[in-house]
């Protein structure tokens, strides 16, 4: 047999519910999206919200320092987006450069350049070397990057051994713990670690002759990164014959560039992962 609710009670449902809806809180509109907060270093423009953020632990950002300079600053890196609030008037691109310019001037900071978009700024304060830029070209608002400069804590070391197992099993290693400058192919300072750990390997195995090859992701023309990837590679084995005595013979420079990546180059992550040296056997 089947039961019904009388009507009056299922309409009294319906009402209670429909009042619940209606005093349920709405979302605002204007508030800052969940977990972001303003940097430190500046306040926010007037009637800003923000929008989006994201902080990577140890990234690399190019910041204009004259109007055909630039350099490349390796860090903590924090990215706050903003948009002008619903109800408020947009103040303008300028507007944003300028009262940033103010701000960094007003501790002690720089303007290091500008143009039309964007106004890239640094502050060397108590030890500590921040560098900023504002990109304007955002609709009503704009995108704050900051780098915090600092030396990458290093995590993966390179060992002889685990060489020598790498390539006695698949005929080839990366290297980690090599390191260079965005778009260069001088070996920077904390490589060296890890070359002597290859001339260790080398020198443990007098027969052994191996590839250094070079890899790089796929930002720049292939002609460019190939020849990167070359020059880089070179570096290596200068490095190996000059400062660890291994004999020229027993080493072969090679780049190929972005040609065999291990990761996808549409990422941040996976273009650090395809930046990189292997050694492989002859």
């Amino acid at each position: 047999m089947k039961h019904f609710l009388p009507s009056a009670i299922a309409a009294a449902i319906l009402f209670i519910a429909s009042v619940g809806a209606l005093h349920a809180a709405p979302q605002d509109p204007n508030a800052d999206a969940t977990g972001c907060a303003d940097h430190p270093l500046f306040t926010r423009m007037h009637n800003t919200r923000i929008v989006s953020c994201r902080t990577v632990g140890f990234d690399s950002a190019k910041f204009k320092t004259g109007k055909t300079s630039d350099t490349a600053v390796e860090g903590k890196r924090i990215e706050i987006k903003y948009q002008t609030r619903a109800d408020s008037e947009y103040q303008g691109p300028l507007a944003v450069i300028r009262n940033h310019q103010q701000a960094i001037g007003k501790i002690g900071g720089v303007v290091l350049h500008e143009d039309s978009r964007f106004t890239w700024l640094k502050l060397d304060k108590d030890g500590k070397e921040i560098w900023a830029q504002v990109d304007t070209a955002w609709g009503k608002g704009y995108l704050l990057t900051i780098i915090e400069k600092q030396t990458m804590a290093q995590e993966v070391v390179a060992s002889a051994e685990l060489f020598k197992s790498g390539l006695n099993t698949t005929g080839h290693v990366e290297v980690p713990g090599i390191y260079f400058d965005t778009g260069k192919a001088e070996l920077k300072p904390e490589s060296q670690a890890a070359i002597a750990e290859v001339a260790k390997l080398l020198q443990a195995d007098p027969t052994l002759k191996v590839h250094v090859v070079g890899h790089t992701d796929n930002l720049a023309a292939l002609e460019l990164n190939l020849k990167l990837s070359l020059a880089r590679a070179e570096a290596v084995v200068q490095a190996l014959v000059s400062k660890h005595g291994i004999a020229a013979n027993r080493l072969g420079a090679q780049g190929v560039g972005p040609l065999a990546p291990v990761a996808s180059n549409g990422t941040d992550e996976g273009r650090a992962k395809n930046r990189r040296v292997e050694l492989v056997k002859r």
